[in-house]
């Protein structure tokens, strides 16, 4: 599969991903856990069925260590075990953050309160910051039809 575009090869959108990979930067040395940050990224990324996301996000946790159980279990985080309260209450405001067409009232107070409980506001900025990053980055790589399958953990890092 070749992709639409070559983001690589045009002026205008390497100025802009230089800008907008300086903004996936500063997300990665946040306040949010590393571990939160990749858990949050695969389910936006399921949601939007990004295929080139979910390949560099999937080798990025597990690079840094995250289990193959944990991994496998993101689109099924309501009904699995393995995931902490706070990952849980982060998982749940990107699905909602995500879905926003879907449920007409945006991210419900109680899913926010449920973030709150587990995240400081620097933490919520990030979080916040980091699904619409994830929304941004699903839909240029979905339109575009960019082929996934070899990214290299560090790659864009």
């Amino acid at each position: 599969m070749d992709a639409r575009l070559n983001f690589f090869t045009s002026p205008t959108a390497g100025k802009v991903l230089k800008q907008f990979m300086s903004v996936g930067k500063t997300l990665r040395e946040s306040a949010l856990p590393a571990a939160t940050q990749e858990l949050v990224s695969l389910r936006v990324s399921q949601i939007n069925g990004c295929a080139v996301c979910l390949d560099m996000h999937t080798k990025e946790a597990a690079a840094a260590g995250e289990t193959p159980v944990r991994l496998g279990l993101v689109a099924a985080w309501r009904e699995a075990t393995v995931f902490t309260e706070a990952e849980r209450a982060a998982l749940e405001l990107a699905e909602e953050g995500t879905r926003v067409a879907d449920g007409a009232g945006g991210v419900s107070d109680e899913v926010w309160e449920r973030a709150a409980k587990h995240y400081d506001d620097e933490q919520l900025t990030a979080l916040v910051l980091l699904v619409g990053f994830m929304n941004t980055a699903n839909r240029m790589n979905i339109i575009t039809q960019q082929p996934a399958g070899d990214y290299v953990p560090g790659q864009l890092h």
